[in-house]
């Protein structure tokens, strides 16, 4: 059976981040400014990170009603509702895990509304309930291009940030650290590029379902040393399988690519599903969303902006469109499946006809399946299954 011994080594890289998480700690979305954060000397939480988990460890439903009774919508950000839930009901997956008996309390919380404005509502939630600072940086949204003046607007948001970061930290700012930390997540996040981009070769060493797990330290450590090492080792041994003929299907009858955020409480299942009938789920919007290509330490402020701008999910239709007709090509890429979350409007590309485009510009099949990334009420598995074996047998 197919494993990556590297798996391991995440687990104790994942394991030494939560345990070794100490004060003074800055909470963080998962595409915000981690690199200036870990500059002040802050160890970086990332409270979308703990709501994979709760989704992934399926305990997200028995969270969100809580969330519910103080006002909050089913229908909003999943990851917020059982986040807030596992807080009001003193419930987290990190006890099982590393032991721990809550999340990390923040000493200061930083969000960017480049992914949704459920961010902005969810860390300012924790910021009153903590008696903590929080800052927001709040980009354009829904570019096809960015130019040189929004990335002026967003490079002067992250300026703003250093006096709070100094006063909260009692560390002044350092250009000379912030280009180090950038320079090491530059150098991480080109690693974990290269990790996915293994995928390309058939058969693939790495599939959409083992990139949602080994990403972990590119969400959590970028700016370290921990992430870059980490990433490494992965790199070589998939670059070893791919030399010795070894992938995770040794048949590919087919090369699909996975567009919206993972089914997390589904992976097993969904894995073992497409396994079964010898598809290759090779590439994601998802996985790519943390390879940062414009980083550059000689000019870290306005190459963050941009880094943090440009993602995926803060684009136009066209833009996004353009991004996935690429990625098709470089993967060789036979389906495409669009997962349509409930509660995640944001990153849910089936709603304005992109599929359709998408077809017709590029002649690939699209399939739009319906669920969610942690609120499992919204999905149906039986119904899923069928859709997916039949586009599987449509693409074959």
């Amino acid at each position: 059976m197919y494993e990556i011994k590297a798996t391991q080594q995440l687990k104790n890289v994942m394991r030494d981040y939560f345990t070794g998480i100490k004060s003074p700690v800055a909470w963080c979305t998962s595409v915000g400014p981690a690199e200036l954060l870990r500059s002040f000397g802050f160890e970086v939480y990332f409270p979308e990170n703990h709501g994979a988990l709760l989704g992934a460890t399926r305990l997200a439903s028995d969270y969100i009603p809580s969330a519910g009774k103080i006002g909050y919508s089913g229908d909003i950000c999943s990851y917020l509702t059982s986040d807030i839930g596992g807080y009001l009901t003193k419930q987290t997956p990190l006890k099982k895990q590393y032991g721990l008996e809550s999340v990390p309390h923040p000493d200061i919380i930083v969000y960017n509304t480049n992914q949704c404005r459920e961010v902005q509502d969810w860390f300012s939630y924790f910021a009153k309930e903590f008696n903590v600072p929080s800052f927001g940086i709040m980009p354009p949204r829904y570019l096809t291009d960015v130019t040189q003046s929004e990335i002026d607007d967003v490079a002067a948001q992250f300026k703003a940030l250093i006096p709070l970061c100094e006063q909260v930290s009692g560390n002044k700012f350092d250009i000379d650290r912030f280009r180090e930390t950038l320079k090491l997540s530059k150098e991480a996040t080109h690693l974990w590029k290269l990790v996915l981009q293994t995928a390309r070769n058939s058969p693939a060493p790495l599939s959409f379902f083992d990139g949602t797990i080994h990403m972990g330290p590119i969400v959590v450590l970028r700016g370290t040393q921990q992430a870059k090492d980490y990433y490494r080792i992965l790199l070589d041994e998939l670059l070893e399988n791919v030399k010795s003929n070894t992938g995770f299907l040794q048949k590919e009858e087919c090369r699909i690519y996975w567009e919206g955020m993972p089914i997390w409480g589904k992976l097993r299942s969904l894995s073992d599903l497409f396994a079964k009938n010898n598809a290759a789920v090779v590439a994601s919007t998802y996985c790519n969303s943390w390879v940062f290509d414009s980083f550059d330490e000689a000019d870290p402020f306005a190459s963050s902006a941009l880094a943090y701008t440009e993602i995926f999910i803060n684009r136009s239709e066209k833009a996004k469109t353009r991004m996935l007709k690429s990625l098709i090509e470089e993967f060789k890429i036979d389906g495409v499946i669009f997962h349509d979350a409930k509660t995640c409007f944001n990153n849910s590309n089936a709603r304005f006809g992109m599929p359709a485009r998408l077809k017709s510009e590029t002649g690939v099949e699209t399939l739009i399946v319906e669920g969610d990334l942690c609120d499992l009420r919204f999905y149906s598995e039986g119904q899923t299954h069928t859709k997916i074996e039949a586009f599987i047998e449509q693409l074959t």
